[in-house]
C-alpha cells in the first residue's frame, strides 16, 4: 500500500497542507468509507448525490485515520489531525493514484470487456505471478473510484499490476486508462451489456476501445478477433491510434492471431492445444468454451512478458477466480452447482448454457435463469432469445426468475415438452420448488444479472442437499 509523508502525498495529489506542521506526518494506505478505518490511513471523503464523507472526516481522524482530504468549499476543516486541502476530493484521489503508480513505475495490463473481463484478470494474473510479483484489481474495484483505491493498495515491489476497468458510459475507460497508462491493453469481446445507456453494440465496441487512450507509445492491444465490430472501431477515421500500436486477435476463428487447434472437456475443466503453443496442452480448471477463448488473452499477455509455456501451464492449473463466475460448488450429497450469478448479458447467458449443457452427469441438467437488466428497448426479444438457445436434448429442466424472464420461459416452452418449464417471480417459491426437485446427480446452473440475487437461491439448495445427505 502506499506510505509517504503528508508533504509527499500534498505535492503528489495537488494540495496543500492546512498545517506545515503535519508535513512529517505518514500515512499508510488510502481508505474511502469511514466505516473501514485503519490506522494511520489517509480518508478521502467522497461527494455523491445522496452522501457527503466530509460529515465523518473528524469521526475518522479520531478513530485511527492519520489524515484527511478535505474539499476548499465545505468550510472549516476538522481539527486534530493532518488535513490537505484540495479542490475536489475525487480527482485528487485519482491524482494521487496516478503519481503513486508512476513511482512505483511496475508495468500495466487493463483488461476490459462486455463479458469474461475478471476471470481475464484472474488468469493473466496467475501466468504472470509464476514470474513476477503481481498486484491486481480485488472484486468489482474496476471504476473510477476502485481503480486509484487498486493502484493505492499495490505494494511498492511490484512489478506487473493487473488493473480491470469497467464502465456503464462513454469517457469512462478512457478517464481510467489516462489514470493507468497500460503498456498492454486486453479487450474480451463486445456483447450487449449498457445497450440501455450507450443505444448500439458499436457505440459499445466505441467505448471498449477507449482503453487504448492512455496506452503507452508503442502498447499493445490484444482484442477478440472474433468481432467485426472493434476492427471496425480501429478503422474509423476518427480513432485516435497511439503511437506505435501493437495489435494482437484471439478467438475461435482461423484467421486470428491465435485460436484453439484442440479442445477436450473433462471433469476437472478443459484441456486445449492452440496455434501459438503448437503441441503444448493447457489445462484450465474451469468449463467452458469461451473460457478458453479467454484464456488465448491471457497466454497472449504471458507471452509479452516472456513467461515460459511451462510456467503458463503452470499458471492455468493453480488458477483461482473472483467468486461468482462459473464456479463449480459439490455438496456434500453429490449435486453440483454452478455459480455464475454475478452478472448476466444475451452473450454471458448463451455461454453458461453451453457449459451446463456440455456437463456430464448421472442425474438432471437443470437451468435456473433469472433476468438480464440494462438491456434496453429489445430486452424482452433477447430474453426470448436466450429460451430458443435453449436445447431440450442436453437440458432437462428449466427454471426462470423474474418478470423478463418470463419471456425466456414462454420461447424455451415452444421447444420443451410440458413440465419441464417453470417460471417465478417469487424467491421462496422457486427455492421451494428447486428443494423438491433436485436430486444429488443433478447438475445446477445458477445464471441472471446481479440485481437478481439469484446466488440467494443457490445457497438455500446447497444447504438443503447438504442438510437431507446427513
Amino acid at each position: 500500500m502506499i506510505i509517504r509523508t503528508l508533504n509527499n502525498v500534498a505535492e503528489m495529489c495537488g494540495g496543500e497542507l492546512s498545517s506545515s506542521e503535519a508535513k512529517d506526518i505518514e500515512i499508510q494506505g488510502v481508505v474511502t468509507d469511514s466505516r473501514k478505518i485503519s490506522p494511520d490511513c489517509l480518508f478521502v471523503p467522497l461527494v455523491g448525490e445522496n452522501f457527503d464523507g466530509h460529515h465523518y472526516a473528524a469521526a475518522s481522524l479520531a478513530a485511527g485515520a492519520a489524515a484527511t482530504l478535505w474539499q476548499r468549499d465545505k468550510g472549516p476543516a476538522p481539527a486534530g489531525g493532518g488535513v490537505i486541502l484540495v479542490e475536489d476530493t475525487l480527482a485528487a484521489l485519482q491524482k494521487l493514484s496516478s503519481a503513486y503508480l508512476a513511482e512505483v513505475a511496475p508495468r500495466v495490463v487493463a483488461v476490459t470487456g462486455s463479458n469474461g473481463k475478471t476471470t481475464t484478470k484472474d488468469m493473466i494474473t496467475a501466468l504472470l505471478e509464476v514470474q513476477y510479483k503481481v498486484h491486481k484489481t480485488q472484486g468489482n474495484f474496476n471504476n473510477h473510484i476502485g481503480l486509484p483505491l487498486t493502484i493505492l493498495s499495490m505494494d511498492s515491489d511490484v512489478e506487473i499490476a493487473v488493473l480491470e476497468m469497467g464502465m456503464s458510459s462513454r469517457g469512462e475507460i478512457a478517464l481510467l486508462s489516462l489514470l493507468a497508462s497500460p503498456d498492454v491493453a486486453v479487450i474480451t469481446n463486445v456483447g450487449e451489456s449498457h445497450l440501455l445507456q450507450l443505444g448500439s453494440r458499436k457505440e459499445i465496441a466505441r467505448a471498449k476501445l477507449e482503453i487504448v487512450d492512455g496506452l503507452q507509445p508503442g502498447g499493445l492491444l490484444i482484442y477478440n478477433g472474433d468481432e467485426p465490430l472493434l476492427a471496425e472501431v480501429l478503422a474509423e477515421p476518427g480513432f485516435r491510434t497511439p503511437e506505435g500500436l501493437q495489435t494482437f486477435r484471439f478467438g475461435q476463428s482461423a484467421d486470428n492471431d491465435d485460436y484453439p487447434t484442440g479442445l477436450m472437456t473433462h471433469s476437472g475443466g478443459m484441456t486445449f492445444t492452440t496455434l501459438r503453443h503448437g503441441e503444448r496442452a493447457f489445462t484450465l480448471p474451469l468449463p467452458g468454451q469461451h473460457n478458453v477463448i479467454n484464456a488465448l488473452a491471457a497466454l497472449a499477455v504471458a507471452r509479452h512478458y516472456k513467461v515460459t509455456d511451462e510456467n503458463m501451464a503452470e499458471g492455468l492449473r493453480g488458477l483461482k477466480l473472483t467468486g461468482m463466475r462459473i464456479e463449480v460448488i459439490q455438496a456434500a450429497s453429490g449435486l453440483v452447482l454452478l455459480n455464475d450469478a454475478y452478472n448476466a448479458s444475451p452473450t454471458s447467458m448463451r455461454a453458461a448454457i453451453d457449459v451446463l449443457q456440455s456437463m456430464k452427469c448421472s442425474g438432471r441438467r437443470i437451468a435456473v435463469l433469472g433476468d438480464m437488466l440494462e438491456l434496453g428497448p429489445e430486452e424482452l426479444q433477447f430474453h426470448r432469445q436466450i429460451g430458443s438457445y435453449l436445447d431440450p436434448a442436453l437440458t432437462d429442466d428449466v427454471f426462470t426468475f423474474g418478470p423478463l424472464s418470463a419471456q425466456l420461459a414462454a420461447a424455451a416452452s415452444e421447444r420443451f415438452e410440458a413440465g419441464h418449464i417453470f417460471a417465478f417471480t417469487d424467491k421462496e417459491a422457486l427455492i421451494n420448488a428447486l428443494t423438491a426437485m433436485c436430486g444429488n446427480d443433478d447438475v445446477v446452473l445458477f445464471k441472471a444479472s446481479r440485481g437478481m440475487r439469484l446466488e440467494e437461491v443457490l445457497h438455500r439448495l446447497k444447504e438443503h442437499s447438504e442438510v437431507n445427505s446427513n
